[in-house]
């Protein structure tokens, strides 16, 4: 729409309520509390709308619309592609719109419904969505083959604090699960020698293919270099896994086709995992 176009519907709207919906001046606009009436009862009304259009062709029996899928890192890189894969050719009519964030972005996006779903590295503490454990996932010390801990079997957290450390970004579920962990053992995670911080598995295990440092990784994500040989990759001394989680809004109308891609990602998340 253009700028007339909205600013009349907008005097239509305050004069069918007979008040303002909006506070200007000073260049900036907001929401009167009346604004923000009108406009939670629009949201529920355009979601009722939507929820009829999906029950009628649930009711004539087509799997159809969309899907709006959130995932965290390492899960969309190296776990979900095959699993959207082979629902889009069980189910060509949906369709299926990934968002890739860390885990604490795909909470927030979930819960306010801008995602129907999210899979992410933990378990979310959330109080407006429910958290699903599907499957777990074990994190590894990887470094280069010369490097210092290369020809080690286990390493102990406590090791880590002697070496270079590239470490993913705050927010991520690795980190808040390593940095967990870090604690568990007695060590401060801010003692490590923490040389980067990066929001991606794949800049980060190129980073330590250099030789700058060591870092903690998905056992998922680790496979391409295994078998170059690039990178090794080491145990933790205790073992560190961590939970893989299906998340969505509670007491929300979920769609066949989102509760259909639940079950579907439920269990092949549980065959990648065992």
């Amino acid at each position: 729409m253009t700028q007339p176009a909205v600013t009349f519907q907008i005097k239509q709207l305050e004069e069918r309520f007979n008040t303002r919906l909006f506070e200007r001046g000073g260049g900036r606009i907001s929401l009167t509390p009346a604004g923000e009436l009108v406009l939670d009862y629009a949201e529920r009304i355009l979601g009722l709308s939507s929820e009829l259009d999906i029950r009628v062709a649930e009711m004539t029996g087509q799997m159809s619309g969309s899907l709006l899928v959130g995932a965290s890192t390492t899960i969309a890189e190296f776990m979900l592609p095959p699993i959207l894969g082979e629902f889009n050719v069980r189910y060509p009519q949906v369709r299926a719109r990934l968002t890739v964030a860390n885990s604490e972005t795909i909470s927030n996006a979930v819960a306010a419904h801008t995602l129907d779903i999210g899979l992410i590295e933990s378990q979310t503490n959330h109080p407006s969505l429910q958290s699903e454990v599907c499957g777990d996932d074990e994190l590894q010390v990887v470094c280069t083959p010369g490097h210092p801990l290369g020809k080690q079997s286990e390493v102990d957290a406590r090791i880590l604090l002697a070496h270079d450390f590239i470490a993913r970004e705050p927010g991520s579920g690795t980190r808040e699960v390593t940095d967990d962990y870090f604690r568990a053992c007695g060590v401060d995670p801010e003692k490590l020698r923490t040389l980067m911080e990066l929001s991606s598995p794949e800049a980060l295990k190129g980073v330590v293919a250099t030789g700058l440092g060591c870092s903690i990784v998905s056992r998922a994500s680790f496979e391409k270099e295994r078998q170059l040989g690039t990178l090794v990759a080491i145990p933790l001394r205790p073992r560190l896994k961590r939970t893989l989680s299906l998340i969505y809004p509670k007491e929300r109308f979920r769609s066949k086709v989102v509760l259909t891609f639940v079950e579907f990602a439920r269990n092949k998340l549980r065959e990648l995992s065992a």
